[in-house]
């Protein structure tokens, strides 16, 4: 069998920092991360679910936001290994998720919970630190860390 190796595909893997790292906003604390987060929802935070992530270099210094996913009025579908994909293509040493319940309910549903630990101990076996995981609603937000469910 021959094998013809200039058909195989090339992975390329990049991350481009357009910040200056003095201008990197830095999260001291769980506020500081939803007042970035309720501005990213503002579009969406009555309407339907998005489901974000947050990366941060060591020094909680914040190197950007993604989107995961973009969901209906009850729920997102989260995929971990994209999260860990966008961590380490940026280099990240810690994240902070978040996503928005439009019906204003800072409850966290099961499903939050199951994702947030499998997410915890994926995070675990890569060196990664799983900071928070906030639910964001248009008055206020459930940080998961302050509330011992982390």
């Amino acid at each position: 069998m021959k094998i013809d190796y200039f058909k195989v595909s090339e992975i390329k893997v990049s991350y481009t920092d357009k910040v200056k790292a003095s201008e990197r906003p830095q999260i001291g604390a769980s506020k500081d991360a939803a007042q970035i987060f309720k501005h990213i929802f503002k579009n969406c935070i009555q309407h339907h679910e998005e489901f974000y992530v947050m990366l941060l270099n060591r020094g909680n210094k914040v190197l950007g936001v993604s989107c995961i996913s973009k969901g209906g009025i009850s729920g997102t579908v989260v995929d971990v290994r994209i999260i860990l994909q966008l961590a380490l293509k940026a280099n990240a040493s810690a994240l902070i998720v978040s996503h928005n319940h439009p019906s204003g309910n800072l409850t966290a549903s099961a499903a939050d919970l199951n994702i947030t630990e499998k997410l915890k101990n994926a995070c675990q076996l890569i060196d990664l630190s799983l900071l928070d995981h906030l639910i964001v609603t248009d008055e206020s937000y459930l940080s998961f860390a302050d509330d011992g469910l982390l």
